[in-house]
């Protein structure tokens, strides 16, 4: 089952983007909750290389590594990746309110679908959050 989150954010898709895909915007709003935070991150950008985000529970009770590989990445537009046995792609679509960021992941057996959507669709939100605050400095 492929589940689909996404966002409107009010900044140009190269912002857009530059947040999405660089370890220092990354480690800023990738979380789904207050009380979890990402304390680094690595990307590069290229089919059939890997990236790693490290999300934590800020109490320090418990924490993940979040990698997977780049399938396809078309600046701007597109990312596509694997990660284990699933596979993801973020969409950035350019409009007159700004850039739809669409978020489409295979789900997991683990967790129930509307806890999984729930917490992809918070750490979206927050990057809206973060990003449109970015640009209004």
């Amino acid at each position: 089952m492929t589940i689909t989150v996404g966002t409107t954010i009010d900044a140009p898709v190269e912002d857009v983007w530059n947040a999405y895909t660089t370890p220092a915007d990354i480690v800023q709003w990738n979380a789904a909750s207050d009380d979890w935070h990402t304390p680094r991150a690595s990307v590069d950008l290229r089919p059939g290389v890997t990236f790693l985000s490290r999300m934590e529970a800020r109490d320090g009770s418990r924490g993940f590594d979040l990698g997977g590989t780049y399938t396809r990445v078309v600046p701007h537009e597109l990312l596509e990746y694997t990660f284990g046995d699933r596979a993801a792609r973020v969409e950035f679509m350019p409009s007159a309110g700004g850039v739809t960021v669409r978020v489409s992941f295979d789900a997991e057996a683990a967790h129930p679908v509307d806890e999984q959507r729930a917490g992809w669709q918070a750490i979206v939100n927050n990057f809206k959050r973060h990003v449109e605050a970015r640009a209004r400095v």
